[in-house]
């Protein structure tokens, strides 16, 4: 298996000469543009596989992992977007998935919600839906991906939670875990009062889910991006904290370059 780092949370994973992607961006503007929450997003670079790529994995309907222009240009016709299945709820409860749910609708492509623990095979890729834990209460997963006898599992922006082990368990140890490091704090207006806790794993909290998940090789991702004055603030030099916490752990750190493939 092939992993591609397409910057901030995407992936592309390469197997037998199909591709995955996992939270695909390629939005030049903001997450939230006309608003008082739009920032520049970070750098990417789009897949390989451009409009050739069998799927579209999103760990959550926020629109900084799942951006569906990107996935229309990215995927051959008829290629599924797979994502957590809701939790219902009204409009306020779901702002930030509101935008992202209509434009994959606008779109047209082809949609499967996967429930915790569902797995599913698409060409040479088994993945697995992997429970975890989003700040704002919205559904989250983290994708479990196997091909070519290797093992991934990739955390979206999730915060620290219990199943860890459930997840090395049922589907590790995992050659590589691709972890956010970022661990913004964040204060919306539909979420108040704010918690002051990370909201998504921070240096040291990555560091060690990494080794609850039996990684072998960890793979920092969601960091270096946008900062919200009054909304999402980030500390500085995360890619620096995280290897920093990382330094003594059993598993080898790889931080590659953004579209650098790296072979398991």
């Amino acid at each position: 298996m092939r992993i591609r780092w397409l910057g901030w949370a995407g992936v592309e994973l390469e197997s037998q000469g199909e591709s995955l992607v996992i939270d695909l961006l390629g939005r030049p503007e903001g997450v939230l543009e006309g608003t008082a929450l739009s920032a520049p997003l970070p750098a990417v670079t789009p897949p390989r596989a451009q409009g050739h790529v069998l799927a579209g994995l999103c760990t959550h309907l926020h629109r900084d992992h799942t951006d569906a222009g990107a996935l229309a240009r990215a995927l051959r016709p008829g290629g599924p977007v797979l994502h957590p299945e809701s939790f219902g709820g009204d409009d306020h409860e779901n702002l930030w998935t509101l935008k992202a749910e209509a434009e994959l609708t606008a779109h047209g492509l082809p949609r499967r919600p996967m429930g915790l623990w569902e797995t599913t095979r698409i060409g040479p890729f088994t993945i697995a839906a992997v429970p975890a834990v989003d700040t704002l209460g919205d559904p989250q997963v983290s994708w479990a991906v196997e091909a070519d006898g290797k093992r991934v599992i990739h955390l979206g922006d999730s915060m620290f939670h219990g199943y860890w082990w459930r997840a090395a368990h049922r589907h590790g140890p995992f050659d590589a875990v691709l972890t956010p490091i970022n661990g913004p704090t964040v204060c919306f207006p539909h979420c108040q009062p704010p918690s002051p806790f990370p909201a998504a794993l921070d240096a040291r909290q990555a560091a060690v889910a990494a080794r609850l998940l039996g990684a072998r090789t960890a793979i920092p991702i969601h960091y270096d991006g946008f900062h919200l004055d009054g909304f999402y603030a980030t500390e500085p030099d995360e890619l620096a904290r995280f290897l920093d916490a990382a330094a003594d752990e059993p598993y080898t750190v790889l931080t590659p370059a953004l579209g650098e493939d790296l072979d398991l």
